[in-house]
C-alpha cells in the first residue's frame, strides 16, 4: 500500500515548519518525536527533496461515547458498547509556503486511507474522529464530509462512508 506521507523520523527538518497556528507548530517542534517515541501517536510527514517538512498528521486510537453519535449510526452498532472505537486525527498541519497547493485535501486524503486500510486490517475503527483547532478547520473538515457532533465540538465521518469514498 503506498501512501502520500512517510512515519516522522531523524532526517526530516523540522525547525522552519509554521502553518500559522502556534500549538501545531509547537507540537511538531517540540512534542511530536516524543508522542511518537511514547506510542502516544503515531505522526506522518509530507516532506520537499530536502526532507524539510511541508505538511503532517498524527494519527491514534481513540473511542467515541454513543451517545455523541447520530441515531442513524448508533442502530448499526451493537447495544453493548457505550463506548465505540474509533481513529482520531488528532492534528493536520500545512506549512505557509505551500498554502493553495491542495496539501491540505492530500494529507487528509492520505491519513482517511491510512486510517481505514489500519481499520479492516489491524485495529478495529468505525470511523475518524477529530477535535477542530478553530472554525476554519470546522468548515474544512464539513467540505470533506465530516458530521459535527452536537455538545462535543468533535467531528466524525464513518469508516462505512470512508469505504465507498476509497
Amino acid at each position: 500500500m503506498s501512501y502520500l506521507t512517510v512515519p516522522l523520523n531523524a532526517s526530516h527538518k523540522k525547525k522552519n515548519f509554521t502553518c500559522g497556528k502556534k500549538l501545531l507548530d509547537d507540537y511538531l517542534h517540540a512534542q511530536a518525536k516524543q508522542d511518537v517515541k511514547r506510542r502516544l501517536s503515531a505522526c506522518f510527514t509530507l516532506a520537499d527533496e530536502e526532507d524539510n517538512v511541508q505538511g503532517y498528521y498524527t494519527l491514534s486510537s481513540a473511542s467515541i461515547e454513543r451517545k455523541l453519535l447520530p441515531e442513524e449510526v448508533i442502530k448499526k452498532m451493537p447495544p453493548s458498547y457505550e463506548n465505540l472505537p474509533a481513529t482520531l486525527l488528532g492534528r493536520l498541519a500545512i506549512d505557509t509556503t505551500c498554502v493553495g497547493q491542495g496539501l491540505g485535501k492530500l494529507l487528509l486524503m492520505d491519513a482517511l486511507k491510512r486510517s481505514l486500510n489500519t481499520s479492516s486490517s489491524s485495529v478495529g475503527s468505525m470511523a475518524v474522529i477529530v477535535d477542530p483547532i478553530d472554525q476554519d478547520a470546522v468548515k474544512f473538515y464539513k467540505k470533506y464530509g465530516f458530521i459535527l457532533l452536537p455538545d462535543s465540538g468533535k467531528m466524525f465521518i464513518s469508516m462505512e462512508t470512508l469505504s465507498g469514498l476509497f
